[in-house]
């Protein structure tokens, strides 16, 4: 009976050191005091709390451990366990994550609820394959392409320096389908960028725009969704194994709640943004009807320029041709 008594604690004690204590080290560009880090540390503080302090969060907010492909590198290396990172910087892992990113594909943010409905969790199940946890995706609004000088049509764009995400090779895939020779930089270089003029023209939402202080270096906006972005929170997938089921079904639940609350707040803040940017002097242009005929046109050729360079499969856009198609049907 002793020794029942005994193997048993061992068990228990076994069990109690499998599941230790465990910091969660995450790291961000958003800056501390931003609403993104607000709700990620809300969140934060209710698994701390749920978990009795067996799961705490600890942020690198601000970009203090590097741009999003620092943090990914980090993150593989051990010394980060996951970041909250623009879905770009993850094509390497699963570049399908990216389907959402094809140029023009949106008409109204509608369709994008309806798309993103049913297929968010195709892209978490990618990820997941891929290495990494996520929790919700985080949106980031409609991408409008922004300069210095203005850009209504093709051919003027095709005279500018156009930034792209330097670890987004979708989105360089994409773009030189317009004929574009793009400048790939890190986010936390395109401020310099402007102004110093190595680039003249971004695509970026406005709320972007105005948190990265982008808005201050350029003068109009194309008043034509060119891109839907979107953000999520990538943990390794080893560090989440490493704890208990309950632990893992807590955090999942309070930093998906998190990033929805995030994209919410975010759709918000983006329409406020666009007025907040033409109170600031953005002039804000419109393409002609035949313009946007010529966009659109173009635009047509990414997805098979995407599937011949495999930065995209074709299941996943038949699958989503397929809900757009739908969705459309329905709303006639």
């Amino acid at each position: 009976m002793k020794k029942i008594i005994l193997f048993t604690a061992a068990l228990i004690l076994a069990a109690a050191y499998a599941y230790a204590a465990t910091t969660i080290k995450i790291a961000t560009l958003s800056p501390d005091g931003s609403m993104w880090m607000e709700k990620m540390r809300k969140g934060a503080e209710a698994v701390a709390q749920k978990t009795e302090h067996r799961v705490e969060i600890k942020f690198y907010p601000g970009g203090v451990m590097g741009d999003d492909k620092s943090v990914i590198r980090k993150i593989h290396i051990g010394q980060l366990h996951g970041g909250a990172v623009i879905a770009g910087s993850m094509t390497q892992f699963y570049p399908d994550n990216q389907i959402y990113a094809m140029p023009l594909k949106f008409r109204s943010l509608e369709e994008v609820d309806y798309i993103r409905k049913n297929m968010d969790k195709l892209i978490a199940e990618g990820l997941e394959k891929s290495g990494f946890m996520t929790f919700g995706l985080a949106e980031g609004g409609f991408a409008y392409l922004m300069s210095k000088e203005p850009v209504k049509n093709i051919e003027e764009l095709r005279k500018r320096k156009v930034w792209i995400p330097d670890d987004d090779s979708a989105i360089f895939e994409a773009v030189k389908a317009f004929g574009i020779n793009p400048i790939p930089l890190s986010i936390a270089d395109v401020r310099a960028g402007l102004q110093t003029g190595l680039i003249d023209t971004i695509a970026t939402s406005p709320v972007g725009a105005i948190a990265l202080q982008w808005h201050t270096q350029v003068k109009y906006l194309l008043d034509m969704p060119f891109l839907y972005l979107y953000a999520l929170l990538a943990v390794d997938k080893k560090a989440y194994e490493k704890l208990s089921p309950g632990d893992q079904k807590i955090l999942s639940e309070e930093m998906s709640r998190a990033f929805s609350e995030i994209g919410a707040e975010n759709r918000k803040d983006d329409a406020k943004a666009s007025e907040a940017l033409k109170k600031q002097g953005v002039k804000f242009l419109m393409p002609t009807p035949d313009d946007m005929k010529e966009w659109h046109k173009i635009s047509e050729t990414v997805p098979d320029r995407l599937i011949k360079s495999g930065k995209l499969s074709p299941d996943i856009l038949k699958t989503f041709e397929g809900h757009l198609n739908d969705f459309r049907t329905k709303a006639k």
